[in-house]
């Protein structure tokens, strides 16, 4: 895939995937369930509020006779519900609706009900790179506050699961950090040099990872050679692995809000594809994600 775009079309040509949402009795899900299936993206079956789910299709436009519908007010029961329709292959994605984020993932978690790989669960953005040079990741942007060592392992494993889904041979991983030197009194730029070394020595597989880099001697080119950084990683980074939490947030949040980035969004270390996204992201960012999810299931 050479760009977010890739994926609309390329989810036009497969098979319609079915994706069940929880708790979708609101006026954005529907909203969104409704130009997803006029793109021709997905089916769905939306589980919630019936009446108000019905009543929310009609004032769109849509006929509810023509798309599945399972009442459950309840929103625990609705997330476990859609969950468990992915479990028994009724569904190829489970999608987020109007409900707390943490209700909606102990579902997804649960031991013996839900989707759970043994695998740590991580976020992943996702946006195209200047000059139609490519696609770019970011992670962990959502989910991970204070990743350990192992757990930045299976960030990145996720991470180079679904670059390679997409299309990526090899992928460049590069962990960033303020810096692009080894300095024991910034622990990240421990960490980043370890998980270099693991990937060096197998560890971490299918992909090319190195570190620490700053941001712009990762995606920079121009940077990395000013800095004298060697390596097929420095400045030709495709997936950014980032310290915390607060430093993904802080990135995603500039990718749109500051550089106007349209941005899709995948969770991986699940048994399927999952739609998760805020409900203060545009558009174009909860269409792309649910064609990006479609088109990895």
């Amino acid at each position: 895939m050479k760009c977010l775009d890739d994926f609309r079309e390329a989810v036009k040509g497969r098979p319609i995937r079915k994706i069940a949402v929880a708790a979708a009795d609101d006026a954005g899900i529907i909203e969104v369930v409704k130009q997803a299936i006029e793109l021709g993206y997905a089916e769905f079956i939306l589980v919630g509020d019936e009446p108000k789910i019905k009543s929310l299709i009609e004032e769109k436009g849509l006929d509810w006779r023509k798309i599945d519908i399972l009442d459950e007010k309840d929103h625990s029961l609705a997330a476990e519900k859609a969950v468990g329709l992915v479990v028994e292959k009724k569904a190829r994605v489970v999608m987020k609706g109007e409900l707390h984020t943490a209700t909606f993932l102990k579902a997804i978690m649960h031991k013996e009900k839900g989707l759970r790989t043994g695998n740590l669960m991580s976020e992943i953005t996702l946006w195209d790179k200047p000059n139609g040079e490519g696609i770019r990741l970011i992670t962990d942007c959502a989910m991970s506050i204070t990743p350990s060592l192992d757990e930045k392992r299976q960030i990145i494993e996720n991470a180079v699961e679904l670059a390679l889904k997409i299309g990526f041979k090899k992928p460049r991983v590069a962990v960033l950090s303020a810096v692009e030197v080894v300095n024991p009194a910034i622990p990240d730029t421990l960490d980043a040099a370890i998980l270099s070394k693991m990937a060096d020595r197998g560890q971490i597989k299918n992909a090319l990872v190195d570190g620490p880099f700053a941001l712009d001697n990762a995606i920079s080119p121009a940077a990395a050679m000013q800095k004298k950084l060697g390596g097929e990683v420095a400045g030709h980074a495709d997936i950014l692995l980032v310290p915390n939490l607060q430093v993904g947030n802080a990135l995603r949040k500039s990718l749109t809000y500051i550089a106007d980035k349209t941005v899709a969004v995948a969770i991986m270390g699940v048994g399927a594809p999952v739609v998760m996204f805020s409900r203060s992201d545009s558009t174009d960012t909860k269409l792309l994600s649910i064609a990006l999810s479609a088109y990895i299931s």
